[in-house]
């Protein structure tokens, strides 16, 4: 649990990354016209899943395609990449492409030496790189009015609901909740009628992030900041984290284990499941012949619209070297082609970033038909919401003290307000102050 004594000691200590800057050459070279070796952080890479396969399976497609590039992969978990990024760097091994979350952003496009992709391509190739792609995507890995992160694996939070466990409730399962409201009482009618937990958001795990906890917050209005000046304390941020203290009261909102709630949602056995849809594909396997699983999009504060932030990755480049550079292009132009954002949604369960893809026959349209779940995430690509990184080398202990705050307000006993305002305050001094 949410400890503020130590949180204010992790602050007052000033533990943050060290910079790790360098100058991109000005531009890849023209053409791959010699043998070349690149790097590829990726974080699919390091589990055992269809992720994993389907990535080594485009980087072969991509090899054989272009004969004189070599791949030399690099897996590593999402929440340690960038800890081994900076390892490697400072031992004099630059990487040439990494898959990093977006709360990274800022931090590697001031702090860890990104390529901004405009400048090393110019203006012929970075319009070729990004043609197609939707640009809410593409502006999402901006900083200023450069792009440094190129879209990649993408998802929002949807709601996986069990519909065997709304009828076993007399809930209409057809009528799925729209609101918090509607999840409140459908969570509470869960648990008065059946064994099964009512709610849970994956918003609480130590791989989450902060995704899920944004979205609620921004779908009410909220914001985590406002430049450098933290906000996530402010009205309607308390008003979104006592939604949930309430669930949790009422008994609705279950106490899971914040690191696999996606276990009891998989069992069968919780009603109703706020997180990534690039989880859909394992939980359709897991509820195939056993139970009715359906998906319903983000709920929303009354008549309020809804703030689907993104989680997920981008490409960055790091690549100094001319020729590098123009094969980590090429590589980062295949992974997002039409093609590849075929084998990534339909093999691993991220959304397709090149929306015209879905209903085409020659790449999505048949997988498309036989997968309808999708359908309610594609339409929240519409009002797609930046996950929001934080400034600064020390962002990602500023948002720790951020998440370990609205877990504290969300399951202890203090006051919510009082809670996430000491926790802002003392985060606010790990922010830039200019």
């Amino acid at each position: 649990m949410f400890k503020r004594d130590f949180l204010k000691l992790l602050a007052l200590t000033g533990l943050g990354f060290t910079a790790l800057t360098g100058m991109a050459s000005a531009r890849m070279a023209d053409r791959i016209d010699a043998p070349v070796t690149i790097t590829f952080y990726n974080y699919n890479l390091a589990s055992a899943s269809a992720g994993a396969d389907a990535t080594r399976a485009l980087i072969a497609e991509f090899e054989a395609a272009h004969p004189q590039v070599k791949i030399e992969a690099v897996g590593v978990p999402s929440n340690e990449i960038v800890t081994r990024l900076q390892a490697d760097m400072a031992a004099g091994r630059r990487p040439d492409v990494a898959q990093l979350v977006f709360r990274d952003l800022i931090y590697i496009a001031t702090d860890l030496g990104g390529n901004a992709l405009e400048d090393m391509a110019g203006p012929e190739g970075y319009a070729a790189l990004v043609n197609g792609l939707i640009p809410r995507g593409v502006d999402l890995g901006r900083v200023g009015d450069k792009t440094y992160g190129l879209a990649y694996t993408f998802s929002t939070p949807i709601l996986f609901y069990n519909a065997d466990l709304f009828r076993a409730a007399g809930l209409d399962p057809d009528k799925p909740p729209r609101t918090w409201a509607d999840v409140k009482a459908a969570a509470d009618a869960i648990v008065a009628k059946t064994d099964a937990e009512g709610f849970f958001p994956g918003a609480y795990g130590p791989a989450d992030g902060t995704f899920v906890y944004q979205a609620i917050l921004m779908s009410n209005g909220g914001k985590v900041r406002d430049g450098n000046r933290l906000t996530f304390a402010n009205r309607e941020g308390i008003e979104a984290v006592e939604m949930l203290r309430d669930m949790v009261k009422s008994g609705g909102h279950g106490r899971l284990d914040p690191a696999n709630p996606s276990d009891s949602m998989a069992s069968g056995k919780l009603g109703m499941f706020l997180y990534t849809s690039a989880l859909q594909n394992m939980l359709s396997k897991a509820a195939k012949d056993k139970w009715d699983l359906r998906v319903a999009p983000l709920p929303a504060f009354g008549d309020k619209p809804t703030a689907p932030t993104n989680s997920g990755s981008a490409l960055f480049s790091f690549s100094t070297d001319p020729l590098k550079q123009r094969a980590s292009y090429e590589l980062m132009k295949f992974l997002t082609s039409k093609h590849g954002y075929t084998i990534i949604t339909s093999k691993i369960g991220y959304l397709p970033l090149r929306l015209d893809i879905v209903d085409d026959p020659a790449f999505l349209g048949p997988w498309t038909q036989s997968h309808p779940l999708i359908r309610p995430n594609l339409e929240q690509l519409e009002r797609l919401t930046p996950n929001v990184a934080f400034p600064g080398p020390n962002y990602r202990q500023a948002e720790s003290l951020m998440k370990e705050a609205v877990i504290e307000a969300v399951f202890g006993e203090g006051n919510v307000a009082e809670v996430l305002t000491a926790a802002q305050n003392t985060a606010q001094g790990l922010m830039p102050q200019n």
